[in-house]
């Protein structure tokens, strides 16, 4: 029997999972893959301070960095890419190296350096879920570190100045995102119908810019002309995420509630009249006492029968 391994990770927000890009590709990893991973979302807690987050906990073993914890998540047999091609094994890598190089700085931008967005969303949003005092401290140094990590890759020469390097960081998004678009086609993931490592890259770098409601959203509104990359989020997050979404319930889900919960009132009435007739007819002289079976939930809240006549 496997180890149990639990994903500590940034929790969700409009619809998603999780907010942070590298935690969300883990997740999606997980998912395509079939690994049981027990996600643990961070909240109010001083294990932000700790480590880079997502962290993967396996007995004694702790990895942080999300190729680091698709890597030990291949070596227990849940791989994503088992139908891949050598051709497409090295595509993929090519495409990991253009979203981190083209991508990842318009990204960090986005929710670390603009400063209506930071200011408004980003700041406030892990602030509250960071516990005091840390939650005065810990937003603005990953600000500080999102920025030295833009300037490192973008800052050199010719691009000396901040608004140079803005308006370049934002280019070679767009241009990425054409490319991503480009590739994917009318294809349901990029190496057909099934969906690996790379699916899991692109929806977490896609995934935030898409649904985050920020203030300015110069790169949102360029995305959202892509339909295909828009669908490609959509499709995942249906297929995969669907009731796991924090604070969002989908109508699936409305649905389903609802219905168990008549279930529950229609059994408890008949409950009520049944022990009702039992002790009718215990009082009556021409019959016998007997004890009549009364209907009951099953363990899990559910009654099969009825239950199986019930739209989901």
């Amino acid at each position: 029997m496997a180890a149990p391994m639990e994903l500590s990770c940034w929790g969700g927000d409009w619809g998603l999972p999780s907010l942070h890009p590298e935690s969300l590709t883990v997740m999606a990893y997980a998912k395509f893959s079939g690994a049981p991973l027990t996600v643990t979302t961070i909240n109010k807690s001083w294990r932000a301070l700790k480590a880079d987050l997502p962290v993967l906990v396996a007995e004694d073993i702790v990895i942080s960095q999300p190729a680091k914890i698709l890597n030990f998540l291949r070596k227990q047999k849940y791989n994503a890419d088992y139908d891949l091609s050598a051709k497409q094994g090295a595509d993929t890598l090519a495409y990991i190296a253009l979203l981190e190089e083209k991508l990842l700085p318009a990204l960090l931008h986005t929710f670390w350096i603009e400063a209506e967005n930071y200011c408004n969303v980003t700041k406030p949003w892990f602030a509250s879920r960071i516990a005091f005092p840390l939650n005065l401290y810990l937003p603005g140094k990953m600000s500080r570190e999102a920025l030295n990590r833009i300037l490192l890759t973008k800052g050199g020469p010719p691009l000396y100045s901040l608004t140079e390097v803005e308006a370049q960081i934002y280019r070679d998004a767009k241009e990425c995102l054409n490319l991503l678009s480009k590739r994917l086609g009318t294809s349901q993931f990029f190496f057909g119908d099934t969906p690996t490592t790379l699916d899991a890259f692109v929806f977490g770098f896609l995934a935030p810019i898409y649904k985050v409601c920020f203030p300015r959203v110069h790169l949102q509104e360029h995305l959202k002309q892509l339909p295909n990359l828009c669908r490609f989020c959509d499709d995942i997050l249906t297929c995969y995420f669907r009731g796991a979404v924090s604070g969002h319930s989908p109508a699936g889900q409305d649905t389903a509630d609802a219905n168990l919960q008549k279930l529950t009132q229609l059994v408890n009435k008949e409950s009520n009249l049944i022990e009702k007739m039992d002790d009718n007819l215990r009082k009556s002289p021409h019959h016998p006492p007997r004890k009549l079976t009364t209907l009951k939930l099953a363990a899990g809240g559910e009654e099969s029968s009825p239950m199986s006549r019930l739209s989901p």
